[in-house]
């Protein structure tokens, strides 16, 4: 291939390969040359390369080959020279001209049509003179060219005609004049390639939209009968253009010549004409046209049903906003003609039809406000019909005589206008309250009106169309609810009434699952209305069938609110229902006897709807279904069976008109045993199966209706042999009408009632169950795919065997009806036998089977053929035996190579497919030779596309699920695969798609190892890429869109060799693509490849917008915001959501700007309210309306075009603010200077390009202030969240022009004004409760300090508290749901938690004590709501304790609910308390800590203060029966309740937090306990009870396991250290009580404490024991190698790392509670856990102990030495057995400090003074006997010793320090030892000192210390020594004084130490003088220094007071140890 990339045809290449190879190789050239023509000078090779490329025209090309050689050829011409073009274009004319007609010369001539074309296109009137001479030699060869020859020759005219334009005017009437015949060409491909030449002719020939107007009108019609999909949307892009073009002429064609305009009128009377009389040509006088019969052709009313779509959008979105009455009017005039509605089921098609063009039109091109002015016209045409209808109504006397027709005729118009008006406003959502709102309009009274219309299809529209109000406005859902109720109530005597409201309310039912908020419980009650309609249906006999339909059809709707409201009404259910069905079998047969025709058709109605309601439910309620449950339904259900046996006589009895209510009770029947276990019912089988089989069969139905599952249950791959990717278009509506099956697409309301409350199938807009003849057929073959799996094998051969026997019986049209049911069944039991995993049956079943389905592969209906095929495969896949898999595929291969006709090789190559897709690579591996050998040979029957088709799609089919088996088949069915891409006429466009899906199997099969670079791969590779090239070049959509799914996989696999720069331009503009196929697939591409290379994706589609394509500025995320507005699928928004997404996620950092504005302009669409117009003024307001009429003709169709052309919808604006929130979020993890506007400012003026978010604060506030106010509720929740994130992350930013002051300080009065809606009464809970957590952050957030402007924002929250008080008196509290009440009122209780606990926090961390608190602070705001917040807090966690019990404790709820929930909604309601609880625990427990336990209140004041709603829940509250009178209980019991209920919610919750918990609940609950552990009344309680503290200790234990985060940890050890305090306090108090009592038994008073006597401890009951086991944790989480089992292994031998802050204070908290233990257990106790705790603390000090940069004491070390102080100084009992024990531990601990502390030659960085002072903690503490052993004692000396010697003057400075305290000791028998051999060191080393060596502070303060201790020695020494000590101390002092000379030059060090000597020696003089003198006199020299130094000061001193007479002090610098241990 890669020969093939040279500029000239490289010809040795080509005549060294293979003749298969050539045409690729060709191909692969000519797409070279395409890439590079562009780019390069082709002077010289001009010459050689035209040769080469028009030789390639006569070596019969291919047609891909041929398009890219016209376009390379016609390039080739426009960038080099172009005087031999003409010898070109005469070479292609003579050979167009030949009259060679055989097949071999075929492509040659199409080529010469393609480069024409090709010619005229690119260089147009450069070709001007000779173009007559070219079209006149095209169209004469049209006259007598093949289908192929035909097509090319169009599309090449019109290609001429595009090219030249207006100059080619003489030759319009001769194109058109040959080419409108074709328009009805036998080829779908010539009328397609008509349609299009039309289009492009149109443009330039005026004729054709004014004299031949008609004409044209009536060829579109005719070339629309009998067409398939492609022609209707050709034609019909081509007479809708036209007509708009005749409408509102082109201006450049006006200009030219005087041309009569249509009118609108006469545009579309001659539409309608299609539409109602279709193509049969039509007579100028209406009258006889109708009154002939006669009905429409269906496919000509779809067509101009599409025309008329076109036609609208081609005027655009204006032209409609303003003419939209007269269209609207129109439109419902062709549903209310009599030629549109001869039968029912065309009355729906023509009512779907005109659905379809109100939809597509008004849907997308309005915007939100001009669909609201549409709304209004549509109410205003309803409102006028209905004024007609109910003029005929009220007309008694007859005069008016066609009024019956009339209002028969008006229904359907009021269907299709009320489904528009109910889709508008559901899709406007809360945008459309306006409509409500104003009473001009009239909305709801309009379509409550036609709630009495006489027919009932516009009673149920009407219904439907409030649903949708309802859902999308909820606050209108109660006050429809009850004025239906009372409407229903008023009108019971009318028929219409009675069933209009009916409708109406269980629509809104139906509807109030779609809506989170729900309606409130007691609407309910819409049972006793129904119970009541079912009563008094007996006592009417004119009103008895409605009302009996109404009563259960609102029973129906009432189980849709699910169990928690149905529970209620279970048991008067179970009743009614057992009371409609007759007892037993006597009463049956009575009955049977009893009766007249209308009590019977009452009598089935009612048995009709009762089951309609089981099955309702059934579908709702599965929680209910118990044994019970099921066995009281089955009574009605079984008897309902047996009377299905009696009705046939009846019906013959009472008259065929029962027929329709017994088939209806039929429907009910198998629509609830399809839901329920089969085990139920198995009784009844037999006689189930017979009417199932009956039914199917069509055994007593004379009607050939089929089924409509059929193509449901084929597989999804197979729809390209069936057609059924017509579900995927924009226009399925309409298209179902086309489809062979009984009454396809004619689904509508009326056809059963019951789907106006039931839930709508995924997809449709408007429920459409289909008409009850194939309703009832569905339901049959459904249920018999459930039963079939659990019935006996005989009875399976019987039904086989039957079918086969009714296929025989019935002939011609029934016989195919007949068997498509049977196969429908077959293939709905066989699934069902894959489903539950069991088999078919033995060998005689299967045989069965296998000759109905095998019969059935010859079938010349194709869609039975593909049922047989997929049957084939589920027997294999339930038979599952290899020798039955080979029989049926040895079938198959038999009947395919003997076979000729293209029925049984179409039906026995999918059998393979099939069989292959069923079983498996596995299963079928050994016939995968033979089955791939056949089907590439059937695929190259090039006579048959059939055949093609289906050969492909099996040979597709089985590389799928080969899998890596096909590795060896791979290389043939490419170079197959290429073959037929380059032959096969682009017409075929089904086997261009198979082969498609061929090549995308191929590329899954090789996966990744396409990214290879071996020569097999890369030729592997580049035929996918030659594949994909070709399939993305063709014409049709779906091949294309096949190809992007090729190229998709592709990337996936090897993405380097997928080139984006072309793919993404292509991908984009199929954005635009009229088929939604197509999108789908351009997004699902985009989306994989945003997710890898985002940035890449945006810049190759900007490269669109220089071409101005669909791409403007806003690059490719622009074009997909706006498809967001008008794509309505599903699954290609989800595709688009994810694909902003991932570029989102990629992109916006960097291009932050460009984001914002994006968002922001999809924002600001937002329909301007009020609130928006306080702040930001937008000024465009005023421009609009200076269009004058002239503009407004001229600039219509182009100004459409340049803006997008409707304003964000509000979901689009909804997905806005979400990215807003994630552009936030990308920002923090991305840079902190994003939040910084310091950093943010000094990084824009180093490079302008740095984009940070804090520089559009303003914008950000704005985007989220526009969303918090607009219409739409759900734009509001993502406002207010978007406002919450905005506070979160820039409260903290300070303002660097205004220090101490916040950026976000300047936006309160809009944060303010964003909130305010919130609160007001007539908003949702949900958004109040939102609101609620945003007013929480913002005063929580500290950004605003000033009381006043907080205010604002606290009245909100205040005027909510009042609301929570007021209970269920508010207005709003009503429209929903009890739980929204809950919801809202726990946020509220929750956000002011939050401040409480933000005001505690404050306080600790601002001021010491409460006291000295300013007057402004936060707290002045919470204190005056605390005693009513405190009330309702307790309230709140008791209901939220009392909601999480677990279900065994049900019955002991409250039986009326709490204080904040009722019991009907208790599902609902869990949630709102799980959100909430946290905080609120939190500041309850900071409550009661302040003040609570002190705060009784009398139940009097407590119930005065609390509304009624809340009266019961007081009673709960205090635990009392409600009733009984409040008894009082004492302070104590009512704190006791409150510590039980705090710990008990607490425990619950931290036992097992689920994952998804946010950390913040967790942290609130420990700090809570903490909080609360503070209060002594709290310790008291849980020291009290120990076991409470010891499961406690567990808890957090287990919590500990789980959650990491160290902040949780922290909060555990202050709870744990809480806990150990109270119990300690608790034991304290006891031995004290103990003491004062009885002071001789001592003994007993040592015993208490953990341990007792014995010294044991039992886990799980001891306290001690659940602490440590925590704290061990703890440890060893952070210090693994603390534990033996860690040191000991191999693999822990690295270094130790040094601990993180937090893990440091984590340590040192555990380490202290350590110490605390011994003090809860008695002397045995200690000596148990005393070991443990010892060891941990000394390796803890081991391992912490490390020498820091600046000396600082770490915690974890100080936290150590405290504890070996505090265990040191235990007061250990003096008994014997302890005291030894004791003895030992001490000494050892020493020993073990020693040892680690041992100078080792390694660990130079041991903190040698924290190991001293360990020691020195010992000498001090401990008594002598334990530490004066001679080894210890050494050992310590020892460290001293090295300690003095150190180099460091720091450790020498601590040493002196602590020999200090040693010395001093009082037992002398410990300090002597050490003075007599430390003592001389010392003396040694200060001598050593010289005063002018000291460099640093250090070195100065040692010294210092070192003569504190000498000092202290000669303080110590006895009087007769006193002289030699002074001998030592006064030289060494009198060494460190300066002479006078020297004090001048020398360092201020040198003069400290001067001075301090000096100092030190006037001291000693007086103290000893005797001394003193002895020592000075023995040295003269001495005196003498000390004299002159003494002098000097004096003089210096003399000299300073006369400068500064007050006397300063000279301080002594000493540096105090951090921490005192003394």
């Amino acid at each position: 291939m890669e020969l093939a990339h040279s500029l000239l045809l490289n010809e040795e290449a080509l005549a060294q390969i293979t003749e298969a190879k050539r045409p690729v190789f060709i191909f692969e050239w000519l797409r070279f040359l395409d890439k590079v023509l562009v780019a390069t000078d082709v002077k010289e090779k001009q010459k050689k390369l035209v040769e080469q490329l028009t030789g390639l025209i006569s070596s019969s090309p291919g047609p891909p080959t041929r398009k890219l050689l016209a376009k390379n050829l016609a390039a080739l011409y426009s960038i080099g020279d172009t005087f031999t073009v003409f010898q070109t274009l005469d070479k292609c004319n003579d050979i167009i001209k030949n009259k060679d007609d055989t097949a071999a010369y075929l492509p040659t001539k199409l080529a010469a049509v393609a480069c024409v074309g090709a010619f005229y296109e690119k260089m147009g009137r450069m070709l001007g003179s000779s173009f007559p001479e070219t079209v006149n030699n095209l169209l004469k060869s049209l006259k007598s060219a093949e289908s192929q020859g035909r097509s090319e020759i169009l599309m090449s005219l019109q290609k001429v005609l595009n090219g030249l334009g207006g100059a080619a005017a003489s030759c319009h009437r001769d194109i058109y004049k040959n080419a409108r015949s074709l328009l009805t060409d036998r080829s779908m491909a010539v009328r397609c390639a008509v349609a299009k030449c039309l289009l492009e002719l149109q443009n330039e020939a005026v004729f054709m939209w004014t004299a031949e107007l008609e004409n044209v009108a009536t060829l579109c019609f005719k070339a629309l009968e009998n067409s398939n999909y492609g022609v209707r949307v050709a034609v019909s892009k081509l007479l809708g253009t036209v007509m708009a073009t005749a409408l509102i002429p082109k201006q450049a064609t006006v200009m030219r010549q005087n041309v009569k305009r249509a009118t609108l009128e006469e545009v579309l009377e001659l539409m309608a004409t299609g539409f109602l009389r279709g193509g049969s040509g039509f007579l100028k006088s209406g009258g006889e046209m109708l009154k002939v019969g006669g009905s429409v052709n269906r496919e000509v009313r779809v067509g101009v049903t599409q025309a008329y779509v076109v036609f609208v959008t081609t005027l655009g979105g204006q032209w409609l906003e303003r003419n939209f009455a007269t269209f609207l009017s129109h439109v419902l005039d062709l549903v209310s003609h009599p030629r549109a509605t001869q039968t029912h089921v065309e009355a729906v098609y023509s009512r779907r039809c005109v659905s379809f063009i109100l939809r597509a039109t008004v849907g997308s091109l309005l915007g939100e406000k001009a669909q609201i002015a549409a709304a209004k016209d549509i109410c205003q045409a309803i409102g006028k019909q209905m004024k007609a209808v109910e003029a005929v109504v009220n007309d008694t006397n007859g005069e008016n005589k066609s009024g019956a027709a009339d209002v028969a005729a008006s229904q359907h118009v009021m269907v299709c206008a009320l489904q528009e008006l109910g889709s508008l406003v559901q899709s406007l959502n809360a945008t459309a309250s306006p409509l409500i709102q104003e009473p001009s309009i009239g909305l709801l009274e309009t379509v409550t009106s036609v709630l009495l219309h006489p027919s009932m299809a516009a009673r149920l529209a009407a219904a439907w169309c409030l649903r949708c109000v309802a859902v999308a406005l909820p606050f209108q859902l109660t006050p429809f609810l009850d004025r239906c109720a009372e409407r229903l109530n008023n009108l019971k005597t009318s028929p219409e009434a009675v069933s209009g409201y009916s409708f109406a309310m269980a629509a809104l039912l139906g509807g109030v699952h779609q809506y989170p908020l729900g309606i409130p419980h007691a609407k309910g009650k819409v049972i006793s209305i129904a119970e009541d309609l079912l009563r008094t249906a007996a006592q009417n006999s004119r009103l008895s069938l409605q009302r009996t339909q109404a009563g259960w059809l609102l029973l129906g709707a009432l189980m849709t609110l699910g169990p928690s409201v149905v529970r209620y009404h279970l048991p008067k259910m179970l009743l009614l229902w057992r009371n409609v069905f007759p007892r037993s079998l006597k009463e049956l047969e009575a009955e049977k006897a009893r009766g007249d025709s209308f009590t019977w058709q009452v009598t089935l109605e009612g048995r009709a709807g009762a089951l309609c309601a089981m099955r309702s439910f059934v579908a709702h309620c599965p929680e209910l279904l118990t044994e019970d449950v099921i066995r009281k339904l089955m009574t009605p259900i079984e008897c309902a069976m047996t009377m299905m046996s009696h009705i046939p006589s009846v019906i013959k009895a009472h008259g065929a008109h029962l027929k329709a209510s017994a088939a209806m009770v039929r429907l009910r029947l198998y629509d609830i045993l399809a839901l329920l276990p089969p085990k139920t019912y198995e009784g009844s089988f037999n006689a189930l199966l017979r009417e199932l089989v009956a039914e199917f069969t069509l055994t007593d139905n004379s009607a050939n209706t089929t089924t409509s599952l059929l193509r449901s249950l084929c597989h999804y791959d197979d729809s390209v042999l069936l057609g059924s990717w017509l579900q995927e278009t924009d226009h399925k509506s309409i298209e179902d009408q086309l489809q062979p099956n009984s009454a396809s697409g004619s689904g509508a309301l009326e056809h059963d009632p019951s789907s106006i409350y039931l839930r709508i199938p995924a997809g449709e807009a408007v429920p459409g169950p289909l008409p009850l003849g194939v309703s009832v057929i569905d339901a049959s073959v459904a249920l018999f795919g459930v039963v079939f799996p659990h019935v006996s094998y005989k009875h399976r051969l019987q039904m086989l065997d039957h079918f086969a026997e009714c296929v025989k019986q019935a002939k011609g049209v029934r016989q195919q009806a007949v068997q498509l049911n049977i196969f429908t069944a077959v293939l709905s039991a066989l699934k069902g036998l894959a489903e539950n995993k069991s088999t078919l049956g033995p060998e005689e079943v299967r045989k069965s089977a296998l000759t109905l389905v095998m019969g059935a592969l010859d079938n010349p209906n194709p869609i039975l053929r593909c049922a047989a095929g997929e049957a084939l495969g589920r027997m294999a896949q339930v038979v599952g035996e290899a020798t039955f898999i080979a029989r049926m595929a040895q079938f198959s291969f038999d009947k395919l190579k003997s076979a000729r006709d293209v029925v049984s090789r179409t039906g026995h190559s999918l059998a393979l497919g099939c069989l292959h897709r069923y079983v498996g690579g596995i299963g079928s591996g050994q016939h995968l030779k033979t089955s791939v050998s056949i089907l590439l040979a059937l695929a190259q029957d090039g006579t048959s596309p059939e055949v093609q088709t289906w050969s492909l799609h099996s040979l597709a089919l089985i590389v799928d699920s080969s899998g890596p088996m096909y590795r060896g088949y791979v290389e043939p069915t490419l170079s197959l695969v290429l073959t037929l891409l380059l032959t096969v006429p682009p017409s075929h466009t089904e086997v261009h798609q198979c082969l498609g899906r061929c090549l995308g199997a191929i590329i899954t099969t090789v996966g990744p190892e396409l990214q290879g670079n071996g020569a097999t791969i890369s030729t592997i590779r580049s035929s996918c890429l030659v594949g994909c090239a070709i399939t993305q070049d063709h014409s049709d959509s779906l091949v294309q869109a096949a190809a992007i799914s090729c190229l998709q996989q592709l990337h996936m696999f090897a993405p380097r060799h997928v080139n984006l720069s072309s793919l993404v331009p292509s991908l984009c503009v199929h954005l635009c693509s009229s088929h939604l196929l197509l999108r789908r697939a351009a997004v699902a591409c985009l989306r994989q490849l945003a997710q890898r290379e985002a940035a890449e994706v945006c810049e190759y589609a900007m490269s669109l917008a220089k071409n101005a394509v669909n791409i403007t500025e806003t690059g490719l995320e622009g074009v997909l915001f706006g498809m967001l507005d008008r794509e309505t699928d599903r699954k290609l928004c989800s595709d688009i959501h994810d694909t902003l997404g991932h570029m989102l996620s990629s992109l916006a950092v960097e291009k932050l700007s460009h984001w914002l504005m994006l968002c922001k302009d999809v924002l600001a669409a937002s329909s301007g309210k009020s609130a928006t117009c306080i702040f930001w003024h937008d000024d465009e307001s005023e421009k609009k309306d200076e269009m004058d009429d002239d503009t407004m003709f001229t600039t219509l169709g182009e100004e459409d075009k340049s803006k997008p052309s409707v304003a964000p919808r509000w979901a689009t604006r909804v997905f806005a603010a979400d990215c807003l929130c994630r552009i936030i979020m990308l920002c923090e993890n991305a840079n902190k200077a994003h939040f910084d506007l310091a950093m943010a400012r000094s990084a824009k003026l180093r490079n302008p390009k740095n984009d940070l978010l804090v520089l559009h604060l303003s914008d950000l506030i704005r985007m989220a202030f526009m969303a918090a106010t607009d219409h739409s509720n759900q734009l509001r929740m993502a406002g207010l969240q978007a406002l919450e994130d905005i506070i979160k992350k820039f409260a903290s930013v300070p303002e660097p022009e205004f220090p101490g002051h916040v950026i976000l300080e300047q936006y309160q009065a809009n944060v303010g004004a964003a909130l305010r809606p919130a609160f007001s009464q007539d908003t949702p809970s949900d958004i109040t409760a939102k609101a609620c957590q945003v007013c929480s952050t913002w005063i929580g957030s500290e950004v605003v300090s000033d009381l006043n402007d907080l205010r604002r924002v606290h009245n909100l929250l205040v005027s909510s508290l009042d609301k929570v008080q007021a209970g269920k008196k508010g207005s709003s509290s009503q429209l929903y749901r009890e739980s929204a009440t809950t919801m809202e009122k726990l946020a509220v209780l929750k956000a002011w938690a939050e401040r409480a606990i933000k005001n505690t926090d404050d306080e600790e961390e601002d001021f010491g004590t409460v006291d000295e608190l300013p007057p402004d602070s936060l707290i002045t705001l919470v204190q005056p709501e605390l005693p009513i917040l405190s009330r309702l807090w307790l309230a709140a966690l008791k209901d939220y304790a009392l909601l999480t019990l677990p279900a065994e404790f049900a019955s002991q709820l409250p039986p009326d609910g709490g204080a904040f929930y009722t019991p009907e909604t208790i599902d609902t309601a869990r949630l709102h308390y799980r959100n909430s609880w946290a905080p609120i625990l939190h500041a309850v427990a900071l409550w009661l800590n302040s003040a609570g336990f002190n705060a009784s209140e009398s139940p009097e004041e407590a119930a005065a203060a609390m509304p009624n709603s809340q009266k019961r829940a007081s009673s709960i509250m205090l635990n009392q029966a409600p009733g009984t009178p409040p008894t009082t209980k004492s302070l104590p019991e009512i704190n006791k309740d409150r510590m039980h209920l705090i710990l008990g919610v607490s425990i619950q919750f931290l036992c097992s937090p689920r994952p998804e918990e946010p950390v913040e609940h967790v942290t609130s609950c420990l700090q809570a306990l903490h909080t609360l552990l503070d209060s002594p009344c709290a310790r008291i309680h849980i020291a009290e009870d120990q076991l409470l503290g010891v499961e406690l200790l567990s808890v957090l234990h287990r919590l500990l396991l789980t959650w990491d985060p160290p902040s949780v940890q922290l909060l555990v050890t202050g709870v744990v250290q809480q806990i150990v305090r109270a119990a300690q306090d608790y034991l304290q108090e006891k031995r004290n009580t103990l003491n004062e009592d009885d002071i001789k038994e001592k003994e007993t008073c040592l015993v208490l404490g953990e341990g007792g006597e014995s010294g044991g401890l039992v886990p799980g009951k001891s306290l001690v024991f659940a602490a440590m086991e925590l704290l061990m944790f703890i440890l060893v989480r952070h210090m693994p190698h603390l534990s033996p089992k860690m040191s000991d292994s191999p693999s822990h031998v690295s270094a130790k790392p040094q601990l993180s802050e937090e893990s440091a204070r984590l340590v040192a908290a555990t380490v202290t509670i350590l110490s605390d233990l011994p003090s809860l257990c008695s002397p045995a106790g200690c000596m148990t856990i005393l070991p443990t705790i010892l060891f941990l603390i000394t390796r803890v000090l081991k391992e912490t102990a490390v020498k820091s940069v600046d000396n600082q004491v770490s915690p974890p070390v100080s936290a150590t030495l405290q504890a070996i102080k505090t265990i040191v100084t235990l007061p250990m009992a003096k008994t014997e057995e302890t005291h030894k024990q004791w003895t030992s531990l001490i000494r050892s601990t020493l020993a073990s400090v020693l040892e680690y502390s041992q100078p080792e030659g390694t660990k130079s960085i041991l903190d040698e003074v924290s190991m001293l002072t360990a020691i020195a903690l010992f000498l001090w503490s401990a008594s002598t006997e334990i530490i004066g052993v001679q080894s210890l004692q050494n050992g310590c000396i020892n460290r001293f010793k090295n300690a003095l010697n150190s180099c460091d003057p720091w450790v020498q400075a601590k040493c002196y320090q602590l020999l200090l305290s040693v010395f001093q000791h009082t037992n002398r028998a410990l300090s002597t030892p050490y003075i007599h051999s430390l003592a001389p060191i010392m003396v040694e080393k200060l001598k050593a000192v010289e005063g002018n060596r000291l460099i640093s502070n250090t070195e100065l303060l040692a010294v210092q210390e070192g003569i504190k201790v000498l000092e202290t020695l000669v303080a110590l020494g006895e009087e007769q020594n006193r002289v030699q000590l002074l001998a030592l101390l006064v030289p060494t002092l009198i060494s460190y004084l300066l002479n006078e000379n020297a004090f001048a030059s020398a360092s201020t060090i040198s003069k400290d130490l001067h001075e301090f000597a000096l100092q030190n020696l006037m001291h000693i003089g007086p103290l000893y003088p005797h001394a003193f003198k002895t020592v000075m006199g023995a040295a003269p020299e001495l005196k003498i220094r000390l004299e002159t130094a003494v002098r000097a000061s004096q003089a210096s001193k003399a000299k300073a007071a006369a400068r500064q007479p007050p006397p300063t002090i000279h301080s002594v610098p000493t540096i105090k140890l951090k921490t005192s241990f003394f």
